[in-house]
């Protein structure tokens, strides 16, 4: 598959495959990871509705459903903890300026409760 703007690159690709969950072996076979994943973040990045996923990606039912399969099983932050620690092993990580929470994240103003009508 060629690689296409915001896809990730092979060196990207290679900390990130051996994090992600083995694909089961039974059944049809399970859709490759690379373009489901490089699905999510197309979607991500533009903020489109998974109807408007490019079918280079593949199915968006199974972008999708792999999406929220690996949010409710708590797959995506393990994967950013085992990344996080790789990178704060390497020292490249600077806690100072990498860190973030929600006491520095400006919340929209309805979120935040403001005042509802009149």
């Amino acid at each position: 598959m060629p690689l296409h703007r915001g896809d990730l690159n092979d060196a990207q690709w290679q900390k990130l495959h051996p994090l992600l969950p083995k694909k089961a072996c039974t059944g049809r076979p399970a859709a490759d990871h690379r373009a489901v994943i490089d699905g999510i973040l197309w979607i991500h990045r533009t903020g489109a509705p998974w109807n408007d996923l490019p079918a280079r990606y593949g199915s968006r039912g199974t972008v999708s459903s792999r999406f929220y399969r690996w949010r409710s099983q708590g797959i995506w932050q393990e994967i950013l903890n085992r990344l996080q620690q790789t990178a704060d092993a390497a020292d490249q990580i600077d806690w100072e300026v990498h860190f973030i929470d929600s006491t520095i994240v400006r919340a929209h103003q309805h979120a935040a409760g403001a005042k509802r009508g009149n």
